[in-house]
């Protein structure tokens, strides 16, 4: 990769049918089922870095690693934006075996993910937005579960703060399975 080049960024959704990643009081395991949860361990496995927020890891204390059926010789390291200094020394994603975890204490994502080649995205719904509003996300991998949480949920993005249509950005889809009970839907941006 030149200085030039950005790495390829997938960003993984995992969501009630109404676009929510979480209750109301933060509760969100488990949305999807354990199939889209092992499609999503594969996935970790194929990439070189996995980004996410001090948020997610204070909420979920997530490991972030990729347990697929068989093992998995290679972990993904992890990216962890965090500008305030408190991810805790015991958080699971120190605990995942022979990788690196980087703190990014600064909020600018395009530097945070350079040096990988391919970087998927698993946080809140602050990450996300700030990921797509900097034009950064190359391909989303949406699993839906067929849960419906309700308006007091915790949406799967924050404002991105558009004033017209046209600014939004734009996925095209490009693949749908059924993952178990749950879909697993494919974007790649146009726009």
């Amino acid at each position: 990769m030149t200085g030039t080049e950005r790495p390829r960024v997938t960003l993984k959704l995992a969501t009630s049918l109404d676009g929510m990643i979480a209750l109301g009081n933060g509760a969100s395991k488990w949305i999807t089922g354990p199939e889209s949860r092992a499609v999503v361990h594969r996935m970790r496995a194929a990439h070189d870095a996995i980004l996410t927020g001090i948020g997610t890891v204070l909420a979920d204390n997530p490991q972030l690693t990729a347990r697929p059926e068989g093992g998995c010789e290679r972990q993904p390291d992890v990216i962890i934006m965090d500008s305030t200094g408190r991810t805790p020394g015991d958080a699971a994603v120190f605990k995942g075996g022979d990788r690196s975890v980087t703190l990014i204490p600064h909020r600018d994502l395009a530097r945070a993910i350079t040096g990988h080649e391919r970087v998927m995205v698993e946080a809140g719904g602050k990450i996300a937005a700030a990921m797509i509003k900097a034009n950064l996300v190359d391909c989303i991998e949406w699993f839906r579960a067929p849960i419906v949480l309700g308006g007091d949920g915790l949406p799967v993005m924050a404002a991105l703060g558009l004033e017209t249509l046209d600014e939004a950005p734009i996925f095209r889809r490009t693949g749908v399975v059924e993952r178990g009970a749950d879909l697993q839907e494919t974007y790649e941006r146009i726009r």
